[in-house]
């Protein structure tokens, strides 16, 4: 165990990521030393931001904790602290059942950690970062909550209503993020599309983006969790006019069939989608759609399974991924409908979709080959160095690999990472040519300009 070090596990989702990155500002100032996600935690403090929103998750979250309570026995760590959104909903249960935590907080409650360590939250330093991404790119929540209250998701229950972040404070955290030398920006919400209302009166996120596109520095903007009912129009010629708005919009779409919708409370419908989507490709062209579904929703018959399939054939989503309904209670879909589709069949569904969308990914991939590109580098990982396009984003996205010895000689070299010479800088961005390409990778080559 080692005095004054705080090590911080992050669960989750990157809006997760976002809080820890904030809450870690604040112990920084006050003199921590700080290890995000340690293979071997030996902090005096070990703080869980815990995931609630499915089983697997909330499984994860209790693993964590329960490991660590061993290396609290063996003297290893110190103190355990938990927060999140396990905590944020079942603060009672972990008090009964694992009373080796020593503290339990809500979702919200930075300020109560801080207090109970002695510190005050210094509110001027509310929208700094302790960077845990690569220092090139970073995520920057716009907005809290959700008001959508699907049938399936919890959520809402966890975190409440929409409250959305002042327009002018996230533009001031962007060019704070530039100066550190960020420069591609992950946009998240639970529902961008939602941005201002609260706020404003009106949904504001086109405006918000047109600000946030125009600061000098931002190279690449990326919008991440779009809803499809009402979906603020405006915002497409903004994503067309400015070149360093990525060309990607990840919009969860959950289902094609309209009585599976209607029993979801999504509010939409497939043909109102169709026309949606047809009109975000039509404004924005070259735009890559990334999307989840729901597979195995209480009522679900093997006809909507079928009418799921034959929309993702014909939409042919870019990028999409897929799971089985988990019953989460308190929710709609927990208080009034049988979870009716057997384990097996939710299971023989989600293989079945995710192969038709290995092979509508493998079509898109193999499209790209012979293109010019531009890709950031993320990594150098072994014989590769690991970047992304525009329409890729970390950790959920294909990689582009660009083998280290296909590099010229005439490269300049740097310091690469753990001392291996490198001839690519990483967090730079390239032109490559596209090699080969499968589902999830492309191989490429640097562009001869």
């Amino acid at each position: 165990m080692i005095k004054h070090r705080i090590d911080l596990i992050t669960l989750g989702c990157s809006k997760n990521l976002v809080d820890s990155e904030h809450l870690m500002a604040q112990l920084s100032a006050v003199g921590y030393k700080l290890h995000h996600d340690p293979e071997d935690p030996k902090g005096e403090i070990v703080i869980v931001n815990t995931c609630g929103f499915i089983g697997d998750a909330k499984e994860e979250s209790i693993n964590t904790i329960l490991g660590l309570t061993e290396l609290k026995k063996r003297r290893k760590i110190g103190k355990i602290f938990v927060m999140g959104c396990l905590s944020e909903r079942y603060r009672k249960e972990l008090t009964e059942e694992i009373p080796e935590i020593d503290r339990i907080y809500g979702k919200f409650d930075w300020k109560g950690i801080l207090a109970d360590l002695g510190h005050a939250w210094d509110d001027k330093l509310r929208s700094d970062h302790f960077q845990t991404t690569p220092r090139h790119y970073a995520y920057v929540k716009i907005a809290e909550g959700c008001n959508r209250m699907c049938a399936y998701c919890a959520i809402p229950l966890i975190t409440g209503r929409y409250k959305s972040r002042p327009m002018e404070e996230i533009v001031d955290e962007v060019k704070k993020l530039v100066g550190q030398g960020v420069r591609e920006f992950q946009l998240i919400a639970q529902d961008l599309t939602g941005y201002g209302m609260d706020l404003y009166g009106r949904y504001n996120i086109a405006e918000l983006v047109e600000k946030l596109a125009s600061i000098e520095g931002v190279e690449w903007l990326r919008l991440h969790y779009a809803y499809p009912n009402d979906f603020p129009m405006d915002l497409l010629p903004v994503m067309a006019r400015h070149s360093n708005v990525c060309k990607y919009l990840d919009i969860a779409l959950q289902h094609a069939s309209n009585r599976v919708l209607e029993r979801m409370l999504r509010h939409t419908t497939r043909e109102e989608t169709e026309v949606l989507l047809a009109e975000i490709r039509r404004q924005v062209p070259g735009i890559h759609l990334r999307t989840t579904m729901m597979v195995g929703f209480p009522g679900e018959t093997e006809e909507d399974f079928e009418e799921l399939m034959s929309f993702t054939r014909e939409q042919r989503f870019e990028r999409m991924g897929a799971f089985a309904f988990c019953e989460e209670e308190g929710t709609y879909a927990a208080r009034h409908y049988s979870d009716d589709v057997p384990p097996e069949v939710k299971q023989r569904r989600l293989d079945q979709l995710m192969e038709l969308q290995q092979g509508i990914s493998l079509q898109c991939q193999e499209e790209k080959v012979g293109q010019v590109m531009c890709v950031v580098i993320d990594r150098l990982d072994g014989d590769y160095y690991v970047g992304r396009t525009e329409f890729d984003s970390p950790e959920v996205d294909p990689e582009v690999l660009i083998p280290v010895d296909c590099l010229p000689a005439e490269a300049s070299e740097q310091e690469g990472q753990a001392g291996v010479p490198a001839a690519l800088t990483l967090g730079s961005f390239y032109r490559v040519r596209i090699t080969s390409a499968s589902p999830y990778e492309l191989m490429a080559e640097l562009a001869k300009e």
